[in-house]
């Protein structure tokens, strides 16, 4: 399973790609509709970085979520999963991932939204009130 930021346009826009030109198997989901302590990960990691949950539960976040991602879409992209989450490429995909993560707000698909605290992001409170 990939868990993403839901309230992120950059997120979502690259999630959609993902679904369109990527095919995989893992389930794709807006961490905001998970139940992230069934899953071994906590609200505080997946706003921070999108997040890996394989098949035996281990989590993997950032750079190295996608790299297992790509990894177990198979085909070539089985390759280039196990490509980039190997030294010393992972050091490069981490750092760009990093630039990508702290500026998304400014990328395509971006919106205010990317950069508010979670709390502070529209909808925040409707999710926070009981049903």
């Amino acid at each position: 399973m990939l868990l993403y930021d839901g309230d992120c346009g950059f997120c979502t826009s690259s999630v959609r790609f993902l679904e369109r030109y990527v095919p995989h198997r893992a389930e794709l989901s807006a961490y905001q509709f998970a139940d992230l302590e069934a899953l071994g990960t906590t609200a505080e990691r997946a706003q921070s970085e999108v997040l890996w949950v394989d098949r035996t539960g281990r989590v993997s976040g950032g750079a190295e979520a996608v790299g297992r991602l790509l990894t177990d879409a198979g085909g070539p992209w089985r390759a280039l999963g196990v490509v980039m989450r190997t030294v010393p490429v992972i050091w490069v995909v981490e750092a760009a991932y990093r630039a990508v993560s702290k500026n998304r707000h400014r990328l395509p698909g971006g919106t205010a939204a990317c950069e508010l605290p979670a709390a502070r992001r529209p909808g925040a409170a409707d999710r926070d009130r009981p049903n």
